[in-house]
């Protein structure tokens, strides 16, 4: 594992097309506390419209060049407020781009759209990677979604094209995989293995694995998904995923990240008090099974993630107890409510307000609201009606 990605108790994450968003993710927060490493966007949290991708890869060449800054200004034009990158103690930098399901439509050759995730890696790699080396940094990507071990030896093959390229040396490039898919998740080792060359870790990301989970599992009778807020890690089949991931990670020597907390701050004492209690319960879980460290959607709650990450990391933390081949499949049981529906239907018309505004995430309910979770409101909601359950009350 390279230098800089040695310390990764606490990953903030955001759309990389905001540069205000992007500077106070990388920044100290007024707590003073700063998160390792911060996971800019091109994914679920930002509607990638063609001026959104120009304005991340804008804002990411110059986070590589340690020069971001952003002009807050009043109706009249008036600077109000100057946003400043503090590239000599600032997280380290990471890019999230597109999963494969997402073509470019903006940007065709002979006629025929590309990847939007090739795309975002190509055009990343190419205005920053040897800048960034410059600064004894790591090009750091995330890749999404990955279902197959044959995907992630496609993405691993486009690593080192880019290094040749760039002549870069082999391994100058480093990702970590979110393992979000059911599919994925019976292939960690796999997908691992065709990253050898490449690998920095990988990622439970456990919001879109339920997505996931109920995708997959959507037409089986004894399978329908209960409440969206009542499915956690504590679940059996989401905490076997979680250990499963650790285990095979550590025994490979790669970093096991745990998932993201999704809860906003809210606007009142007692609110923050509440939802900073359930980040670090959260967080707490994480680390005590084994997780090297874990995201957060708010500066507000990096120093007490920061709290329940005492360690630089627990590579060592092998797991010999925890069973390799665990049950990963939902049971299928619990609570099917009027109240979960409501919420479903209002997680969508929220989602798609924003969206209309040229967000990909949103602030609701003292939740944050990105893709992911909308597109579990959108399958729960189908899958419930696809078998016509009565709801409880």
């Amino acid at each position: 594992i390279p230098e800089d990605l040695r310390t990764r108790r606490v990953e903030i994450t955001g759309p990389i097309s905001d540069p205000k968003m992007v500077i106070n993710m990388l920044n100290r927060n007024s707590s003073g506390f700063r998160a390792d490493t911060a996971m800019l966007d091109f994914e679920d949290s930002m509607k990638p419209s063609w001026g959104n991708v120009i304005s991340g890869l804008e804002n990411i060449k110059s986070v590589s060049e340690g020069l971001l800054t952003f002009e807050k200004k009043s109706a009249s034009g008036e600077v109000e407020k100057t946003y400043k990158l503090n590239a000599e103690d600032s997280a380290k930098a990471m890019v999230r781009v597109r999963g494969l399901h997402l073509n470019e439509n903006n940007l065709k050759i002979d006629g025929e759209a590309v990847s939007g995730g090739m795309m975002d890696l190509v055009m990343t790699s190419l205005i920053t990677a040897k800048k960034f080396i410059s600064r004894a940094q790591t090009p750091k990507f995330y890749v999404p979604k990955c279902e197959h071990f044959e995907e992630a030896r496609w993405w691993n093959n486009i690593f080192s094209e880019i290094e040749d390229h760039l002549e870069i040396p082999r391994s100058s490039i480093r990702a970590t995989f979110l393992i979000e898919t059911l599919p994925g998740a019976f292939q960690i080792e796999e997908i691992l293995y065709e990253l050898r060359e490449h690998a920095a870790g990988l990622n439970v990301g456990r919001w879109d694995k339920i997505f996931s989970d109920i995708k997959v599992l959507g037409k089986h009778k004894d399978k329908i998904s209960a409440d969206r807020a009542s499915i956690n890690m504590n679940k059996y089949w989401m905490d076997n995923y979680a250990k499963r991931l650790i285990k095979i990670c550590h025994e490979r020597g790669a970093y096991a990240i745990g998932g993201m907390s999704a809860f906003t701050p809210g606007s009142d004492a007692e609110t923050r008090d509440a939802q900073t209690k359930k980040v670090l319960a959260d967080k707490n879980n994480e680390f005590s099974i084994g997780h090297d460290g874990c995201w957060v959607s708010h500066p507000y709650f990096i120093g007490p993630a920061m709290e329940a990450f005492p360690k630089e990391n627990q590579v060592s933390e092998l797991l010999p107890e925890i069973d390799r081949f665990p049950n990963l499949i939902m049971d299928g049981e619990g609570p099917r409510t009027i109240s979960g529906l409501r919420t479903n239907i209002r997680v969508g018309i929220a989602y798609m307000q924003g969206w209309n505004q040229h967000m990909g995430c949103v602030a609701w309910d003292n939740l944050m609201e990105d893709l992911a979770t909308l597109e579990i409101s959108r399958a729960q909601t189908w899958q419930w009606l696809y078998h016509n359950i009565a709801l409880d009350t």
